[in-house]
């Protein structure tokens, strides 16, 4: 048995409306993040006691709901993706969970949204959306954040490419996720690492 296999046994399901959410993203074909991320969504905002999330990519909320559910009573999550008839799956889910309420969907492209958006010191940013706009993202939700807050980053290593030895004939995304994760790693104002958990998580603490 692979440690893999073995966490996966040895971890309790996610809950109903989860599940349910996970099924039908891998029948439609919707990406989401793995199960394994999402739990460790859940972990940080736990640990935190996370008020104030901004997410960017909502796609069918899989990561939301994670998320949402895990804050607390008095918390504001916001998630940015201007596919609309994707995020209203994500917004009957959010119902059927009772997180309604602490969930604002903008749907608009997050490069629209991000140099006006109004909400300062966030405990969290998630960003999992458009790949080759990752330094963007980077760029502008960092001065969102407190000091001490996390940007957590999906798709790192991105199924195996990332690593893989250089080539001429790289496509774009895999070459924007190589120049990102050297950005990331190295960037002034956090202090940042890339975990092997599902497709490779980056986690950077905001430190100045």
């Amino acid at each position: 048995m692979s440690d893999l296999d073995y966490l996966k046994r040895l971890h309790r399901n996610p809950s109903p409306l989860l599940l349910e959410l996970e099924q039908r993203g891998h029948a439609d074909d919707i990406p989401i993040v793995d199960r394994e991320t999402g739990r460790l969504l859940s972990t940080l905002v736990h640990a935190m006691q996370a008020n104030r999330i901004l997410e960017i990519g909502t796609a069918y909320g899989y990561s939301t709901l994670w998320m949402a559910l895990a804050m607390p009573p008095a918390g504001r999550l916001w998630t940015i993706d201007p596919d609309t008839s994707r995020t209203a799956i994500a917004l009957d889910f959010l119902r059927r969970a009772g997180k309604f309420d602490q969930v604002n969907v903008l749907n608009q492209p997050a490069l629209e949204v991000l140099p006006t958006f109004p909400v300062r010191n966030l405990d969290i940013v998630f960003i999992d959306a458009v790949k080759t706009e990752y330094e963007e993202y980077l760029a502008l939700t960092v001065p969102l954040l407190k000091r001490s807050g996390l940007v957590v980053v999906d798709n790192l290593l991105w199924h195996g490419r990332a690593a893989a030895n250089p080539a001429s004939g790289d496509a774009d995304t895999t070459i924007a996720i190589r120049n990102f994760n050297r950005t990331f790693l190295n960037h002034p104002q956090l202090d940042a690492t890339i975990v092997p958990v599902g497709d490779g998580v980056g986690i950077g603490a905001r430190i100045e």
